[in-house]
């Protein structure tokens, strides 16, 4: 009988062939490999088609309202200005030379609660008009600002995989999570961030020219832009507080959706109406902002049909047997089984929402931390970032690098974030 890891090794080769190679599309491409993977597995025909429709559902049915309410949340501060208020303050709090450090604050700040595509669509054209105007290195200032936008990507609820794995992990908690993402963030965000970026400064760059947007006559303040962003953290960061306290209100309010909603609500007054954009204007962000993170929600349902097949082909259960007589701690098996998947799909959320399926075994037989197994995994889907990645191209493309500098600049950035943050999973497990 062929062995399960041969099929499962056959799959992952056609994934990237089909994937990098040919170029298909994902969502098509996770479908097909799915298919084939769960027929030539031994699933029957009708298993296979009711795991793969179970993945695409149970997966886009938890995180498309957060996906949509985050794209919603980050067009309205893209098209009000929101960040370019936040950065002016912060330049002239830090000063000019302290440019890099200011960039990686604001990064994580719009970061915290905006999808990592979105948010670099931000925040891209300010990094590299500031850095024309300043007269810097546009990979010197970048890098900061991307690794901040990746660890709230990896590490923190309300995003898609973070928000997945604590839904799908038992006895996570959503609250706490986040609150121990933002710990470990700080050391790996300055190590990756800050730290490396020192050494970039004479990578040759030919980024894209941007102009920036004329002023708005009635520009949001400094006050109504922090507000909006930082507003669905403090309600997700409630709600534990809310539970300890039996308060069924704050419990609510402190639901990821409700309180990215809340949040929406805030965004369209402080930054829209309060500005005097029409209703009818600023629907048409909203509707805008759909289109923009669609492909992303299909390559979302995709993934989440590939866990399903492999979990109804018991890999959980295999990779349990494998890791039994094994010395390493399941948060650092976690961790590998996320960055391998990582390294062959290219995607962070994808390697975390099939990573979650897998470890279920692991996280019932070793009594694991499952906020702390939720962020290990959250760490090891950062690792080794290459040309599969969307945001490796997106990085190259928009800073004008070449594939070799993206390699020693993005792709070892996202690897020091990966293990500075297994690094902090592992030095909180002492404490908890």
């Amino acid at each position: 009988m062929i062995s399960i890891w041969v099929f499962i090794s056959v799959a992952i080769v056609l994934l990237v062939l089909f994937i990098s190679v040919l170029k298909l599309q994902p969502f098509i491409s996770f479908l097909l490999v799915s298919l084939g993977l769960g027929l030539a597995s031994g699933l029957t025909t009708g298993d296979t088609i009711v795991a793969i429709q179970k993945g695409i559902g149970g997966t886009l049915g938890s995180i498309i309202p957060i996906i949509i309410l985050g794209a919603m949340i980050g067009k309205m501060v893209a098209k009000s200005q929101a960040t370019t208020v936040i950065a002016d303050w912060l330049v002239d709090v830090l000063g000019q030379k302290n440019l890099p450090f200011a960039f990686m604050i604001i990064g994580f700040i719009v970061g915290l609660p905006l999808f990592y595509s979105v948010a670099f669509l931000l925040m891209a054209p300010l990094v590299l008009s500031t850095a024309q105007r300043h007269n810097l290195p546009v990979v010197y200032l970048g890098i900061p600002m991307l690794a901040s936008l990746s660890i709230t990507q990896g590490f923190l609820p309300p995003h898609p995989a973070p928000y997945y794995l604590v839904t799908h992990l038992p006895g996570a908690d959503m609250g706490v999570t986040l609150g121990l993402g933002i710990v470990i963030s700080i050391p790996a965000m300055l190590a990756s961030g800050w730290l490396f970026g020192k050494t970039l400064k004479n990578i040759p760059a030919s980024p894209m020219s941007f102009v920036e947007p004329p002023t708005a006559a009635k520009a949001p303040s400094l006050r109504s832009s922090l507000f909006v962003l930082l507003l669905p953290v403090g309600l997700i960061a409630m709600q534990s507080f809310a539970k300890n306290l039996h308060n069924p209100v704050l419990e609510f309010v402190g639901e990821p959706i409700v309180a990215l909603l809340i949040s929406l609500g805030a965004a369209l007054y402080l930054l829209g109406f309060n500005r005097g954009i029409s209703w009818s204007e600023m629907q048409g962000w909203l509707l805008e902002s759909i289109k923009d993170i669609s492909p992303l929600m299909l390559t979302f349902g995709g993934a989440g049909a590939f866990k399903e097949i492999l979990q109804a082909m018991k890999v959980g259960d295999e990779i349990l047997k494998l890791t039994q007589q094994s010395t390493l701690d399941p948060l650092i098996i976690a961790w590998m089984i996320a960055g391998v998947l990582r390294i062959v799909t290219g995607s962070s959320t994808v390697a975390g929402i099939t990573t979650a399926g897998l470890i279920l075994p692991i996280l019932s037989a070793s009594g694991a931390n499952p906020n702390l197994m939720a962020l290990s995994i959250g760490a090891g889907s950062m690792v080794l970032s290459h040309v599969n990645d969307a945001g490796f191209w997106l990085y190259k493309e928009y800073f004008g690098v070449t594939i070799k500098d993206s390699l020693r600049s993005w792709t070892i950035m996202e690897t020091i974030l990966a293990v500075v943050g297994l690094l902090g999973v592992l030095v909180l497990q002492n404490y908890l």
